[in-house]
């Protein structure tokens, strides 16, 4: 491995770092998942499992992260390759699956021999950047370096056997001695190595074991063998290289992650009722004081002003709050592609609804069971009841009255309903669009508007009062 770099170009060699290239290995079937999903793509939080390795690995910018593949091997290629920083993927196939070394032995051909190779696992989703680049300088192109974590209870682990400062052999728990079992720190599963090295190691592997497998474990024998010091990292939070086998401990970490980010957001000044129920399935970006109460769910990208309120048990996803604005209980926000944005001082909810393209000025009041698509309402507007407006362009200091509706859709096309400043619209109206309301106009309760309406006119449309005096009601008659 070259770290020289020219004296012509004026750089410290000594301060050059190999380029970084990551295997994953993503090959498991996860049976006790009890899916047909592969364990590498079940969701925790707003990522696959393994979509939170790549972050990982894309934290460390490596130049390459080469996935091996087994068990569901198309879908899970298919699904990783759609994933932000997915340019730098390169997948192989392990087929048959013969242990962890044998993963590795796949991916060998792939790396390049100037690189520090990081290997991961699919399935571990809550290592720390910190951690990696810690365990990247402990190996500085030399050295191998393992990731190890202290456990109260080591039972069933392979137990680190230290010689000083260097590791000298993992032990199998069933191997171990009564000294060894006594050894808390254990090997966690992720390692990085000089490239040259890692691939003469794993070329001495051989599977003359109980389960028949290649370990990868048991590069650390020909390491020391070779005099290639092999040197831990040890971390406290077993959390980092907590794997998932089963839907128990998926929710388990799905929980872990989650009172992290309730960490990371409070740190931030962020007053949240109580952390450990709040999920956040994307990017919640908050202003100062802002105040998340319980069950909340954020989903995409979210951003919160300074002074937002979130009421209890409310969903936003991919919208814009800005400051001051009250969210009340069980409001329902989701922009999709096209985002919402709601304005400074906004009061919505509770048991509203705002959908794609809502797009709400300064001080607008959304009330219980309305619903906005598409619609863009002016400082001021108000729909507090019952209501839905889609399509629709609403002027400043409107009042939509309870009930009413814009009938934005003929069957075929959408069309846009105009309702100009200062309108009144009484309860209980169907606004059929295409169509316009003059500014300061009122609409007279239970009426249907199918035309234009004059700037500050009353309009009525409905049918004339009719009264039958002494009307009776059928009766039935009897059973036959």
């Amino acid at each position: 491995m070259s770290l020289i770099a020219s004296n012509a170009s004026g750089v410290d060699a000594d301060k050059i770092k190999p380029a970084v290239e990551v295997v994953m290995m993503a090959a498991g079937k996860g049976t006790r998942m009890k899916s047909d999903k592969p364990k590498v793509l079940q969701m925790l939080a707003h990522l696959p499992l393994a979509g939170h390795a790549l972050e990982a690995a894309r934290s460390v910018h490596a130049r390459k992260v080469v996935i091996v593949t087994g068990h569901g091997a198309a879908q899970v290629e298919s699904a990783l390759s759609v994933l932000p920083g997915s340019a730098n993927l390169e997948f192989v196939r392990q087929e048959p699956q013969w242990g962890t070394g044998h993963a590795v032995q796949t991916a060998a051909p792939c790396l390049a021999d100037d690189a520090v190779v990081l290997v991961l696992s699919g399935d571990v989703p809550l290592t720390r950047a910190t951690t990696l680049q810690a365990l990247l300088q402990l190996c500085a192109g030399q050295h191998l370096a393992l990731l190890t974590v202290q456990l109260p209870d080591p039972s069933g682990y392979g137990r680190i056997v230290r010689n000083g400062p260097s590791v000298s052999a993992i032990v199998e728990h069933k191997d171990a001695s009564d000294a060894q079992r006594a050894i808390h720190e254990i090997y966690g599963g992720i390692l990085a190595a000089p490239a040259v090295q890692l691939k003469h190691w794993l070329s001495r592997l051989d599977n003359r074991n109980a389960q028949g497998e290649y370990y990868l474990t048991d590069v650390v024998k020909w390491a020391v063998q070779d005099g290639t010091q092999v040197l831990a990292h040890c971390i406290e939070d077993p959390l980092e290289v907590a794997g998932v086998n089963s839907p128990a401990q998926l929710a388990q970490l799905e929980r872990a992650y989650q009172l992290r980010l309730a960490d990371a957001l409070m740190e931030q000044g962020v007053r949240l009722k109580d952390p450990a129920r709040i999920d956040v399935r994307g990017a919640l970006v908050c202003a100062r004081d802002v105040e998340i109460d319980v069950g909340c769910v954020f989903e995409g990208q979210v951003h919160l002003g300074e002074g937002v309120h979130i009421g209890p048990h409310c969903v936003l996803a991919n919208c814009n709050i800005e400051a001051g604005t009250i969210i009340q209980a069980f409001t329902h926000i989701d922009g999709e592609s096209q985002g919402v944005r709601v304005g400074a001082g906004a009061r919505i909810g509770p048991f509203a609804r705002l959908r794609p393209g809502a797009d709400l000025g300064a001080d607008v009041h959304i009330g219980n069971f309305v619903e906005i698509k598409n619609a863009r309402l002016a400082q001021g507007a108000k729909a507090n009841h019952l209501a839905y407006l889609g399509d629709a362009t609403v002027g400043e200091r409107v009042n939509f009255g309870a009930g009413s509706i814009t009938a934005n859709y003929d069957g075929a096309n959408k069309h846009q309903t105009v309702i100009e400043e200062d309108v009144h619209v009484g309860s209980n109206c169907v606004l059929i669009a295409p169509l316009t309301l003059g500014a300061g106009g009122t609409i007279g309760g239970g009426s249907t508007i199918t035309k234009d309406t004059p700037v500050g006119a009353l309009t009525v449309a409905r049918g004339k009062q009719v009264s039958v005096a002494n009307w009776k009601r059928p009766v039935k008659g009897p059973k036959t």
